[in-house]
């Protein structure tokens, strides 16, 4: 079957991409690649939840490195790359890239609140997945689709959320103020297939290796009784 514009042009920017960080590789040393992970605190107000199944969005720039983070974490049954924050008639790549339609590069996260809080998400996710002070913008990627953004689920996420970021700006982990906007949730459209489990599938890929690894040695590092070895992956979720 023929792959469609959208997928070809995808194939176009891996290759402009790849050349670009192979470059940049050989005369950089991986160590230095990816900003080093923030130790901070738990967040002082967190769930009580007795349901085994709970969803949360997360943005925070490229989707690959935000799934694999919440992938290989214990508690997550499922993450899937995806657009949030525009309408399903925009809910694709190449327009989303455009960066006018309203959507950031999300992660819908499913878990079980019994094993991973969602503040407990919030940790991750503010330490290891991302940087929350980087304004529209995520180390190489530009543009309103690359923003720090939590899409609250319900009043709960968006009381824990507002209160987890504010817990941070006072005790001053960070050396910027924190730009993570909390958005109501309107509804999440997954990605192209081509895009889930991007990380697993590409690991010797440079954007891979320059940006999203460092990532998931730094949640081994930090969250080592919540790091699991073999990451819950979507299309095996599918079989």
């Amino acid at each position: 079957m023929a792959r469609s514009k959208s997928a070809q042009a995808f194939d176009r920017s891996l290759t402009r991409l790849a050349a670009a960080f192979a470059a940049l590789l050989a005369f950089s040393p991986i160590a230095a690649a990816q900003e080093p992970a923030v130790v901070i605190p738990p967040p002082s107000l967190d769930e009580k939840s007795s349901a085994s199944t709970e969803v949360a969005v997360f943005a925070g720039g490229c989707f690959w490195g935000v799934q694999g983070v919440f992938q290989h974490l214990k508690g997550v049954k499922k993450a899937v790359s995806g657009y949030a924050g525009g309408t399903a008639a925009t809910a694709d790549y190449e327009t989303v890239s455009g960066g006018k339609t309203g959507h950031a590069e999300s992660v819908e996260v499913t878990f079980d609140p019994r094993e991973v809080t969602y503040g407990q998400l919030l940790q991750v996710f503010f330490s290891v997945a991302h940087n929350p002070t980087q304004l529209n913008y995520q180390g190489p990627d530009h543009g309103t689709q690359y923003r720090s953004a939590l899409f609250a689920v319900t009043n709960e996420q968006k009381k824990i959320a507002s209160a987890y970021i504010a817990q941070l700006g006072k005790s001053g982990a960070f050396p910027a103020a924190i730009v993570t906007q909390v958005s109501p949730f309107k509804g999440f459209y997954a990605a192209e297939d081509y895009h889930q489990d991007f990380l697993t599938r590409n690991p010797t890929h440079p954007y891979i290796v320059y940006n999203d690894l460092p990532k998931i040695e730094n949640l081994r590092a930090l969250f080592p009784k919540s790091f699991r070895a073999n990451p819950v992956l979507v299309f095996k979720a599918k079989s």
